[in-house]
């Protein structure tokens, strides 16, 4: 006996909003625009009335020649540029040897044990000192106090000696941030790594540790946001960066528009990596509601 042919399954009708639907998202999409001018609108108001402040000034013709002058500005452009180059390798350098130290003296807080107390002592010494002194005195310290040492085979050059200080004071702030990290993780992620025969070591290497950075990713983009602004300052030590570009300039002219150029490159640079740390945060907010992995 032989089956049949097997009827076809009639094809689905297509989805069709209702009426209320479509009114909802018809008003959703209203109310949107309603906010989207409002904004537009209030924000125009704001900088029309802040420009007819300020160039209404009595003060402003002076202000716009001395700070805000054309042909000084195209001056200084190239020369603070090729001194930013300076600050991005004081930034990249920088960067890899705070995330270095700080991780160390974050692992030395942690470490439990009477045997490890000398280490969690002087590790708390170092970061309530470096978090305390304030970053332009220990340039300072550095960049003129380490030269009047004379030690055999340390070099003077003042932008290793401003790298180093920028260092010193920025790990102690990453470590403070990977420590809160690493207190962040639950006991219970401790435990059943010793259950599962992971020694110490191992499980702070891949247990604990990577769920303490990835929680303490916007943090340290942040910090990593101040250093590269702070890079500005071994310009005291004599480096020529962008910032000590625009003080040559400046000085040789008597005008201070290579300030604002120099200050504007920095703004350049911070607003994209505000805004990927905003992005990370955000990314991580939705994981951490959706339940994912933080």
């Amino acid at each position: 006996m032989t089956a049949g042919p097997v009827p076809e399954a009639p094809p689905e009708a297509p989805y069709t909003p209702s009426a209320r639907r479509i009114a909802r998202e018809r008003y959703k999409r209203g109310l949107a625009r309603r906010s989207t001018g409002i904004a537009v609108l209030s924000t125009a108001v704001t900088a029309a009335v802040l420009y007819v402040v300020v160039t209404g000034s009595p003060g402003w013709q002076r202000t716009r020649e001395t700070f805000f002058d054309g042909h000084y500005a195209r001056v200084a452009l190239p020369d603070v540029l090729r001194g930013l180059l300076l600050n991005l390798e004081l930034l990249g350098v920088c960067g890899v040897c705070v995330l270095v130290l700080g991780m160390l003296l974050a692992v030395a807080r942690t470490l439990r044990g009477p045997v490890f107390f000398p280490l969690r002592a002087l590790a708390t010494a170092y970061t309530d000192f470096f978090r305390g002194l304030p970053l332009i005195i220990c340039l300072l310290m550095v960049v003129f106090g380490v030269p009047a040492l004379r030690l055999q085979g340390v070099t003077t050059r003042p932008v290793v000696l401003g790298g180093a200080a920028l260092v010193l004071t920025y790990s102690a702030y990453v470590a403070e941030v990977l420590r809160a990290g690493i207190e962040s993780v639950h006991p219970s992620q401790r435990a059943a790594a010793r259950s599962l025969g992971l020694s110490n070591a191992r499980t702070l290497r891949y247990v604990v540790l990577p769920q303490a950075v990835r929680r303490v990713v916007p943090p340290l983009l942040n910090d990593l946001v101040s250093l590269q602004k702070d890079t500005g300052l071994v310009s005291i030590a004599g480096a020529v960066d962008a910032v000590y570009a625009a003080q040559i300039i400046a000085s040789k002219h008597f005008n201070y528009t290579p300030y604002v150029i120099a200050g504007l490159v920095f703004v350049a640079l911070t607003i994209p990596m505000t805004r990927f740390t905003d992005w990370v945060t955000r990314r991580m907010d939705r994981r951490r509601a959706q339940g994912g992995t933080v």
